[in-house]
């Protein structure tokens, strides 16, 4: 079992970045790929990005194309979101995942809010 840990979230005016980090223990990092989806307040959660375990290969969903770039650090065990120009429907709280390669469920971490203001 891995543990999930957010950060990098906070309260941001329309425009601006942020930056959010997941720090992942108690598995080799390199076994998963990794992912984030957020959850706004009386919505699903969606899907927003995700890598594969090398950061040879990322998705987007179509919202955040363009703004959000979705990183890896192997050697620190860290994944993380650049989020750009910023909306205020982007306010959510983000949730960073761990798919085994070899398949199987994700594991999740509790989440980071991130509250874009207009």
């Amino acid at each position: 079992q891995v543990q999930l840990v957010e950060s990098g979230g906070g309260l941001v005016q329309a425009g601006g970045s942020l930056r959010l980090s997941c720090v992942v223990s108690g598995r080799t990092f390199s076994s998963y790929d990794m992912g984030w989806s957020r959850q706004a307040p009386g919505k699903e959660r969606e899907f927003v990005a995700s890598i594969n375990w090398s950061g040879s290969s990322t998705d987007y969903a179509y919202s955040v194309k363009g703004r959000f770039n979705i990183s890896r650090d192997n050697a620190k065990n860290t994944v993380y979101l650049q989020m750009s120009s910023l909306e205020p429907g982007d306010t959510a709280i983000y949730y960073c995942y761990a798919r085994p390669t070899t398949g199987g469920e994700a594991c999740w971490g509790r989440g980071t809010q991130v509250t874009v203001s207009s």
